[in-house]
């Protein structure tokens, strides 16, 4: 069992990994706390799965616009400096939706408003704390620092959502923006606390400023197959496979549960991600990890499909969501390894932002994918069909792409 135990080398090695860790977890927790009340809200306000779905969409386009163009600052700034400004930004977010719920019915354009606003300052914190990991922690501990990230941001899922649920079923859901708010003081302290975080010297080309800068970032990918193979797996898993829009509705109307079965349903997707990354020991041992991604993507898109087969038995229905969870983790650890290994410092900030921007951009275009199939159709259809959407489209990598399943370390992307 020694060999299968998460391995914490990175937190002992570096004072500064340690500190971003750490904060980004108390974050986190709050966060999840508005990921259910949100959820919550807008269904309370509007009894419609598209509007929830909505959710998404609005905060989609900051994603784009903030991940894209934002990157290259992240590749010339202090990253420490851009991170404490991106704190400010998230309390300024979690305040409006504070405000909002202490008004009683806020109306829709608040509430989607301030969802908008948290979305754009993701962008630009998710991208600088990935940036800075590979200058954190020595490279052989890259693996073993993105398991870990995997546990603190899954543990957070675990704890934020189903206190999350509670606390809004119970206390109302200004308590828990509330929480929220306070969390990111957490953050705030660790980042402050943080060295000097300036990105190391690079040969730039002269006309890498402004949009140039932008695109040099993208033209990097171009022609990397394997390279894109990581980010069109992702947004397959999630746009078709995650169905997180829907489980207000099917808390209510198949579990017949409250606030409290939409804080459970999300915690066990990110309790499954927890067991394997505290069980991802032996993740240093691969070496063909294109293969490891594909096989965990179908154990995703196969778990999701049978959630949505199992009826109103909220059990089974939990130990289903558990599974597509570990099998997530598995491929976002193997997925962020590849990445770091490939990609040269002085790109890492456009690369992360353009790989956060999948990570949390594509789930939310599931939400409306989602929201929009539910309400056409049943929320049965639409969880059924992501899920064997999801199979589907690993398929098409698998055959359109071959290299990728058959990538070794040390291959050129």
């Amino acid at each position: 069992m020694r060999g299968l135990a998460i391995d914490v080398s990175p937190l002992r090695a570096s004072r500064d990994y340690r500190l971003l860790w750490t904060g980004e977890l108390v974050s986190q927790i709050g966060s999840q706390f508005t990921v259910v009340a949100l959820l919550v809200q807008v269904y309370d306000l509007t009894h419609s799965s598209a509007a929830v779905g909505l959710i998404g969409a609005v905060q989609l386009l900051p994603m784009v616009l903030v991940s894209i163009g934002f990157g290259p600052q992240i590749d010339r700034r202090d990253r420490r400096v851009l991170l404490i400004g991106a704190q400010f930004g998230l309390m300024a977010a979690s305040s409006l939706l504070l405000l909002g719920a202490l008004q009683g019915h806020p109306p829709l354009a608040l509430v989607y408003g301030a969802a908008a606003l948290n979305a754009a300052f993701v962008s630009v914190s998710m991208p600088t704390r990935a940036a800075m990991t590979p200058n954190l922690v020595p490279p052989g501990m890259l693996a073993q620092s993105a398991a870990l990230n995997q546990v603190m941001w899954n543990g957070a899922g675990v704890v934020g959502p189903a206190l999350g649920g509670l606390v809004v079923g119970a206390a109302g859901l200004s308590w828990a923006y509330g929480i929220d708010l306070a969390s990111y003081g957490a953050a705030l302290a660790a980042a402050f606390l943080l060295h000097s975080q300036r990105p190391a010297p690079a040969e730039r080309a002269e006309d890498d400023v402004g949009f140039a800068a932008v695109f040099n970032g993208l033209r990097y990918v171009k022609g990397k197959r394997v390279l894109q193979s990581t980010f069109t797996v992702d947004i397959v898993a999630m746009v078709f496979g995650m169905p997180r829009v829907l489980f207000p509705v099917l808390a209510d109307t198949r579990f017949h549960r409250g606030p409290e079965a939409v804080g459970w349903l999300l915690s066990a997707v990110a309790l499954g991600a927890v067991a394997a990354a505290l069980s991802s020991g032996w993740i240093g041992r691969i070496r063909r990890l294109g293969l490891a991604i594909l096989l965990a993507v179908v154990v995703w898109g196969a778990a999701i499909t049978a959630f949505g087969l199992v009826g109103a038995n909220l059990g089974f229905a939990l130990v289903l969501l558990a599974i597509a969870g570990a099998a997530d983790v598995i491929s976002a650890v193997f997925r962020n390894t590849l990445q770091q290994l490939v990609v040269p410092d002085g790109l890492r900030g456009r690369l992360a932002s353009l790989n956060i921007f999948v990570v949390t951009g594509g789930p939310r275009l599931g939400d409306l994918e989602g929201g929009l199939v539910a309400s056409a159709f049943t929320p049965t259809v639409s969880v059924v069909s992501g899920g064997l959407l999801c199979l589907a489209g690993v398929a098409a990598i698998a055959t359109t792409v071959p290299r990728f399943a058959r990538w070794h370390v040390g291959d050129p992307p």
